[in-house]
């Protein structure tokens, strides 16, 4: 037997496509061959798998457990939850790996799943070979096959979410999105002090209210609303499927993935100074500057959740986080992304530096900034223009951080130029002191690209 993805289904961090288009259910029961092989063949017998809400989950989790189990891995069900819920079984019970089936923050859909191996993130090359076994059939198979079992997390989950818990009763509006953070949403609210005024936690795979993806403002409309009307102190939102943040302060005002990470990273310096905290490419310089006036390392690394956790077992920073609103605890926890978690250390970040996370949003330095700006290229040009712009950026003399794509540091601020890793876009973002100072960013970005042959034009969403 042998099995060929959609191409466009193989991604860095993930394997992730439209049902019924371009992923379906022989998918799922080839991840669950050709997983359950690497498990077996690194000494490993069982495997959790949960899945979140999306109509196509339950379907899928039928065909990747046949597969797990037909190559003899012991499955280990945990159920519809978020994705860090997966990754805490993964953490806690005695498995060899876990698989999540999960679309994340994509339009219903979409699909797909999200692994980790023996505590260590599943991306990049692993996924490469995952399809490279699948063509070739190079699954093992076993005389006696895995065995299903059934284990109930989701309260131990929430418990962990609150061991050493010392935050102050604060007045909060949460919105799950109708994403599968909901169940636990309504479950971890029960059990915080305050007050606490829930949107959309029943899970709902058309995502109905609006797009469970709390970097993009708009998504936040009914939360500051919320926030507004009740005159709430702060408001925080999760994705679709539990592993990103967003919040709003009191004011209504978005608090940024960089800037959410300044907040949570003081407590974490105070409990170890000195210590490494790792933001993206896109962060802010101001997240950066904070982290060094703390006593802080401050490491900028490479957009993507699988290489953020990878640089953070590398380095042994205790926190680490992304624009995108994933942020990573190893402080007092296991080092993964997960969005409940961090919203129960921004409450008590908040109780620590005096209560009010509007006084903190005021006290940030005033940067002016673009959104990400996406915009589509051909797949075959997104690598090759960044290599162009960066030839000629530095023949230039420019001061270029090469991390993750271009990002070029002038006297105005700063501006970024990368490929995605996911879809075949650019990514663009600049950062400014002044209006003037920005414009004068965005046209060095536009010229860039115009002398690779490509227009800045309409941006494109997820």
């Amino acid at each position: 037997m042998s099995h060929r993805f959609h191409p466009t289904s193989l991604r860095e961090y993930d394997i992730r496509g439209i049902v019924g288009e371009t992923l379906g259910e022989a998918d799922a029961y080839a991840v669950g061959r050709g997983f359950a092989t690497l498990v077996r063949r690194a000494g490993g017998t069982r495997v959790a798998v949960g899945r979140d809400g999306r109509e196509s989950s339950p379907r899928l989790e039928q065909a990747l457990t046949r597969g797990l189990t037909e190559s003899g891995v012991d499955v280990v069900r945990i159920g519809l939850g978020p994705t860090p819920m997966l990754y805490y079984a993964e953490a806690e019970l005695e498995v060899d790996g876990g698989i999540m089936i999960t679309g994340s923050h994509n339009p219903a859909q979409y699909n797909g799943f999200k692994m980790v191996l023996q505590g260590n993130a599943f991306f990049g090359a692993d996924i490469q070979t995952l399809g490279r076994m699948a063509e070739e059939g190079d699954w093992q198979t076993a005389e006696v096959g895995g065995t299903i079992s059934d284990a109930d997390v989701e309260d131990l989950y929430v418990a962990r979410l609150l061991q050493n818990f010392d935050g102050a009763a604060f007045r909060i509006g949460w919105d799950a999105g109708n994403g599968a953070a909901g169940p636990v949403t309504e479950k971890l609210t029960r059990l915080l002090p305050g007050e606490h005024h829930l949107l959309y936690t029943d899970v709902d795979s058309r995502f109905p209210n609006h797009h469970p993806d709390p970097t993009e403002e708009k998504n936040l409309a009914d939360l500051k609303a919320l926030v507004r009307d009740k005159g709430l102190d702060f408001g925080i939102a999760f994705d679709g499927d539990g592993d990103r943040i967003g919040a709003v302060d009191g004011k209504g005002r978005v608090v940024w993935g960089d800037q959410l990470l300044a907040i949570l990273a003081e407590p974490v310096l105070r409990a170890e100074p000195g210590a490494t905290i790792i933001g993206d490419v896109k962060a802010s310089q101001a997240l950066y500057d904070r982290v060094a006036e703390l006593g802080g390392k401050p490491l900028m690394w490479k957009t993507g959740h699988s290489l953020i956790k990878s640089k953070m077992k590398e380095t042994g920073a205790p926190l680490a986080g992304e624009m995108s609103g994933h942020i990573f605890f190893k402080h007092d926890y296991y080092g993964f992304d997960d969005a409940p978690y961090a919203a129960v250390r921004l409450i008590r970040a908040v109780t620590q530096l005096g209560g009010s996370l509007t006084a903190l949003r005021d006290a940030m330095p005033a940067m002016i900034n673009t959104p990400e700006l996406r915009f589509q290229v051909d797949e075959s040009r997104k690598f090759p223009v960044i290599d162009e712009v960066l030839a000629r950026l530095e023949a230039s003399g420019a001061e270029v951080d090469r991390t993750d794509g271009a990002r070029v540091n002038t006297p105005q601020g700063w501006w970024l130029l990368r490929a995605s890793n996911t879809q075949d876009v650019l990514v663009a973002r600049a950062e400014a002191k002044s209006e003037q100072g920005l414009q004068y960013l965005i046209a060095q970005i536009d010229e860039q690209l115009a002398r690779s042959g490509v227009v800045r034009g309409e941006t494109v969403g997820h």
